[in-house]
């Protein structure tokens, strides 16, 4: 029998249903193969481009579509990569790394922000003689990829500026709530990326962020303002730190690239805005953000710092937040001047009086109705939250009883969430004030806030104090009485405990940070869009604030970097690196060595790096450690990177010579991380010892003169050794070699030792640390 097959009859109505469903069904796949999605930055070898293409784009795409058919490329970079970014699946992103031509298909990554006395504090009020205020300082650019920029602030004002620098190229950018005519001649550029961000994170919601160059957040303009701001009188948060505030290098310009959203960093977009600054001819860039570490060849901001070296331009980054554990640092490729934090002179100063008569100083920046003149209710948060709460002494939303901590003041652990927001979850709960303690991961450490209560700071063993009376005493009372502002605070500066610390994890050879500058309680311009403390309930509006983190710290360098370009045009930015490096202090003007604010004991060269900047001695350095791309080159060698990797950081064909010896310490770095392995048999020198060489070339920048070598280390169980011990310079530019033998003993060491090596002519002290380790 042969088989029927039945008719269906389906009505209208059925007809459009199954439509509609299968049209879902389609819509549904669709999206979930895009949400399986994820941007990756393509490398290509430039020299391979097959004969039959004319343009460099074209054979990006027809790679990409050879993949995809529905992938576009986000971006197309032409100085930082020989490449482009798309959103691509894995299979995809597979594919296309095993097409010819291809070097690598990196997958995205998301960074993060690392977050007036200042100039008096590096003794730049003084220095018209040192920097004068040239046309050379006004043509100086100083490019910063953050936030973006509130234009209206009076740090941009372009009063007595003239012309925008003949050699600028870039452009002012509208878009929400930002229009090109708020470019000035201070703010000579304004622009945004964010193809990245909202390709990964969906569209930016216009009605909560500016998808402008405008700053909705106030980092990118404290950071921006801080390198460069013009002088403006009267500046102050809440009438703390009143003054004249002003940027490093006031009479620089600034060009600003917003890459950070809400959601974060996102690497094609800082590629881009990398690639964009370089061809609008910046002079130095300066990134306050990070995102982990990685070999140098994945790495987006090291990538593109490459290509901005080799045209001449600083790159200026932050060291990262994540101090004071060792081996955290960002950042920390040898062309980029890595910087930490340390502290100011200046403080704020609010007290804690306990109802047993006891007084404990803190610090807070709170501003408005005083707490009653008469003792309150004292209440550890441990002690007030709700028994779910597995942190309730850290303050955390939603977590202490408002009938416990109502009228009260309230201690609360530092931790986790913001501690601005645990003043407000106080506030929100009834309390009257609070008290912050520190905990073990912060030490002394205090850092100042704009609270929205009467509040205060203080340090781990105040904390400790204070919480044991609470335990102890059945009816705790307690008051806050501020005290303003002071100054002339010792010792300072001191290393932050935020600020991230070496060794460095990638190169143990080279030493991290280079230097440290001013990153706490910095005040700077802010926003216009949010309060102080940046909280969706903070209705204050201001235009400077004070914050802290290697976010404030970098663009105090990257303005430094400025003026030194504006004094000495021809320096690369080895050579400015440098003169900030051998000419930074260790020591304050009465012997003491710098000290570490966590420990309370002498900071080292993987906390400090070279020390803390001395702009007015960098100036005029005498010699300096200079380096170029072939070097850095012949260091990637020494890595033993391969030819693709090499090529995909430097954008060239560059293979290592199999018949040169290349080594790590032979890159002409201003300073000297010694990694002895910690059991080894002898390499050279006698037996039961190592000996490890490194090779430097000073060149001369000053007037003639021979420089003597002086060698301190802190232990004479390692032997340092420089030949020659004197070397002579007759003219200007002229180049000299020298030697450094480390030798130690082969048995392990649990000690680390630190020294310094120094060069002199009797007038300039051209200074070097020195960090010997076992690994």
């Amino acid at each position: 029998m042969s088989e029927i097959t039945p008719k269906i009859k389906m009505s209208r109505y059925q007809v459009l249903v199954f439509i509609v469903v299968v049209f879902l069904c389609l819509c549904h796949r669709s999206v979930a193969m895009e949400k399986k999605k994820k941007t990756y930055i393509i490398h290509l070898a430039k020299s391979q481009m097959p004969a039959t293409f004319d343009d460099n784009t074209h054979w990006y795409d027809s790679s990409l579509k050879s993949v995809s058919e529905s992938a576009e490329m986000l971006y197309v970079y032409k100085n930082v990569v020989h490449g482009f970014s798309a959103r691509l699946t894995v299979q995809e992103a597979e594919s296309l790394e095993k097409q010819p031509g291809i070097l690598s298909v990196l997958p995205e990554l998301k960074y993060e922000l690392h977050t007036t006395r200042t100039p008096s504090f590096l003794g730049l009020d003084k220095s018209a003689d040192f920097f004068p205020e040239s046309d050379s300082m006004s043509d100086v650019i100083i490019g910063v990829l953050d936030t973006g920029v509130w234009p209206e602030s009076k740090s941009f004002d372009d009063t007595g500026l003239g012309p925008v620098p003949a050699s600028w190229k870039g452009q002012c950018e509208s878009g929400t709530n930002f229009s090109s005519a708020k470019c000035n001649r201070k703010l000579i550029g304004a622009r945004y990326f964010s193809r990245g961000y909202e390709t990964t994170l969906g569209p930016i919601d216009e009605s909560k962020e500016s998808k402008s160059p405008r700053d909705d957040d106030g980092h990118g303009t404290h950071t921006s303002s801080t390198a460069a701001g013009s002088v403006v009188q009267g500046a102050s948060l809440f009438g703390y730190a009143s003054g004249t505030a002003r940027g490093m290098a006031s009479r620089a310009r600034v060009a600003v690239y917003k890459v950070c959203w809400v959601g974060g960093c996102f690497s094609s977009d800082i590629l881009a805005a990398m690639d964009q600054a370089i061809d609008d001819n910046v002079d130095v860039l300066s990134l306050s953000l990070g995102g982990g570490i990685s070999d140098y060849y994945k790495d987006s901001v090291a990538i593109g710092a490459f290509a901005a070296m080799e045209k001449g331009i600083l790159v200026s980054c932050s060291a990262g937040n994540a101090g004071p554990s060792p081996y955290s640092l960002s950042n920390v490729a040898p062309w980029i001047t890595t910087v930490g934090a340390g502290t100011l002179d200046r403080d704020f100063p609010a007290y804690v009086s306990l109802g047993n008569g006891k007084n404990f100083s803190g610090v807070s920046l709170y501003k408005g109705d005083s707490l009653p003149n008469k003792m309150l209710p004292f209440v550890y948060a441990g002690n007030a939250s709700n028994v779910s709460a597995t942190n309730g002494n850290l303050c955390m939303t939603g977590t202490l009883i408002p009938e416990k901590v109502k009228g009260k003041i309230v201690l609360c652990d530092r931790g986790i969430n913001a501690r601005v927001e645990k003043g407000s979850v106080v506030k929100a709960a009834g309390g009257a004030g609070m008290v912050l303690a520190n905990t073990a991961a912060n030490g002394e450490e205090l850092v100042a806030d704009a609270h929205l209560l009467p509040a205060t700071a203080v340090g781990q063993t105040n904390g400790h104090t204070i919480r044991n009376y609470l335990t102890s005493d059945p009816n705790p009372t307690a008051t806050i009485l501020f005290a303003g502002t002071k100054v002339g605070i010792e010792p300072s500066p001191v290393v932050a405990a935020f600020s991230s610390r070496g060794p460095n994890l990638i190169t143990p050879e080279i030493l991290k940070p280079d230097i440290i500058a001013p990153g706490v309680n910095i005040l700077a311009s802010w926003t216009g869009a949010v309060g102080p403390t940046g909280l969706p309930e903070d209705n204050r509006r201001v235009g400077f604030n004070i914050i802290s983190g290697t976010s404030m710290s970098c663009p105090h360098v990257s303005g430094l970097a400025a003026l030194l370009k504006g004094a000495h045009p021809e320096w690369s930015p080895a050579a400015i690196r440098s003169a900030l490096m051998t000419t930074a202090y260790t020591a304050y003007k009465n012997g003491g060595a710098l000290q570490d604010v966590t420990t309370g004991k002498p900071s080292t060269p993987f906390d400090h790096g070279a020390g803390h900047v001395n702009p007015v001695s960098a100036v005029n350095p005498g010699l300096v450690y200079d380096i170029n791309a072939e070097d850095y080159l012949n260091f990637l060698c020494a890595l033993k990177y391969t030819s693709s990797q090499i090529n995909s950081l430097a954008r060239r064909n560059f293979t290592c010579n199999e018949n040169k010896k290349y080594s790590v310490t032979d890159l002409n770095y201003p300073s000297f991380a010694v990694s002895f392995p910690a059991e080894s048999p002898t390499k050279t020198g006698s037996a039961g010892s190592n000996t490890i060489k490194y090779s430097r070339t000073l060149t001369n920048v000053g007037p003639a003169g021979t420089y003597k070598v002086t060698v301190s280390s802190q232990s004479s169980s390692v032997k340092i050794m420089v030949e020659p011990e004197t070397l002579s310079f007759t003219q200007m530019n002229e180049k000299k070699l020298y030697t450094v033998s480390f030798t130690a003993p082969s048995m392990s060491s649990t000690t680390n030792v630190f020294g310094r090596i120094e060069w002199s002519d009797g007038k300039h002290v051209v200074s070097s640390p020195v960090a010997i380790s076992w690994t």
